[in-house]
């Protein structure tokens, strides 16, 4: 066992450079005794709804329940389908099931690991059948909506998206959890900024994370936003101990909100250098590997933040071993995708359905990438994962 460690994630490192700012700010919720709601969380909803260029934003309690709420606040439930991609955390597939709606999990393009949006353009067109105004799915049930997912910080095609969801009368909901500061498109949109809901997680290790769980969802429609705070509220309005829905208790608590204040000034900064990793990566395996390399890296796109920096590589459960032997942490996003999922053996999904995303789970893995990641630490992930891979190193 080498002595030389390299960390997949090092939140310490972050907490130590903002310790004494996030500790009066949290210090400050204690002495007001505001937990629960409040002018904390009102002013980082301010502040994040200004940084994604006006948008309204509603803290909730996880980007789980975000998704939730958004697609409830769209009138999906049972007898609706939801098309989506079957490569994600499964929160993305599962809240949809939650409402009552069933997923239909369209495949993912091979360089992006995002929902293809050919492919779900011949879902509606040959796999769908119209019924008058409406479209249903094979099952029978009516297509409502369409959930991408801006996987690992990389944009999806949300135009192309965006378009087919117009043509056939579709709402879309952004799963932006791993996406926050990232653009999309031509326009140059937050993530999160174009469909009708974008719904965010602020779990510890995201980029821009809290000390706990916490989320929020973004439109930039007011009657919308007003939805989701009634439904996040117990279905309550039109005054206290009335409710007209059937809600959830979900709020972003004001400690949570007094630590994403801090950090939501870095974000951008913390992006940037999350990109200058990659970058160093994608040079760093160039010369490893050469042109034709055993390590598929991911595609400097424009707009890519850097959730997780995902490579392929072949054998990536010995290769995997081998680096956790060798001292380099590394992590598995997602070793089952989500229509093989247990939870969905209902549906009758069976391996070769989605291939793309079937050779995406035994293939990817994720390096360490944090915005303090030293140069040296790069380095000798490189050097390691060449020599696991049975590659020279440069």
């Amino acid at each position: 066992m080498t002595e030389t460690r390299v960390r997949f994630l090092d939140l310490q490192a972050q907490y130590g450079e903002l310790r004494s700012e996030i500790q009066r700010a949290v210090e400050a919720v204690f002495a007001a005794q505001a937990f629960v709601l409040g002018p904390t969380v009102a002013e980082f909803e301010a502040a994040l709804g200004r940084y994604l260029g006006g948008a309204h934003v509603i803290g909730v309690a996880s980007g789980t329940d975000a998704l939730y709420l958004a697609l409830r606040a769209s009138g999906i439930g049972p007898g609706d389908a939801v098309v989506t991609t079957p490569y994600s955390f499964a929160a993305s597939a599962t809240q949809i099931a939650r409402t009552g709606a069933r997923p239909y999990f369209v495949d993912i393009e091979a360089d992006s690991f995002n929902l293809d949006p050919r492919l779900a353009a011949r879902f509606f067109g040959d796999g769908c059948r119209r019924d008058g105004a409406v479209l249903r799915a094979p099952g029978g049930e009516v297509v409502r909506a369409i959930l991408p997912v801006h996987l690992f910080g990389r944009p999806c095609a949300i135009d192309e998206l965006s378009a087919l969801a117009r043509t056939h009368g579709l709402v879309v909901i952004e799963d932006a959890a791993q996406a926050i500061g990232a653009r999309v498109g031509g326009t140059g949109a937050y993530a999160g900024t174009v469909g009708r809901f974008g719904c965010f997680s602020f779990y510890p290790t995201k980029n821009l994370g809290g000390a706990g769980d916490g989320g929020c969802v973004v439109t930039r429609d007011a009657a919308d936003a007003d939805r989701i705070r009634s439904l996040a509220r117990h279905g309550a309005e039109g005054g206290p101990y009335r409710h007209v829905a059937l809600g959830l208790a979900s709020r972003l608590d004001a400690v949570q909100a007094a630590v994403l204040g801090v950090k939501l000034a870095r974000i951008d900064a913390w992006n940037a250098a999350r990109r200058r990793h990659a970058e160093r990566y994608d040079d760093l395996l160039t010369r490893a590997f050469g042109a034709a390399r055993a390590v598929g890296a991911p595609a400097l796109v424009p707009g890519h933040v850097f959730h997780q920096y995902v490579v392929r590589v072949r054998d990536r459960d010995r290769v995997r071993a081998a680096l956790a032997a060798d001292g380099i942490e590394t992590q598995v996003y997602y070793p089952i995708p989500l229509h093989l999922q247990p939870c969905f053996a209902a549906y009758g999904h069976r391996a070769g359905d989605c291939p793309e995303a079937e050779r995406a789970s035994a293939e990817a893995l994720a390096l360490p990438i944090y915005p303090e990641l030293g140069d040296v630490a790069a380095r000798l992930v490189v050097e390691r994962l060449a020599r696991a891979v049975g590659e020279p190193a440069a």
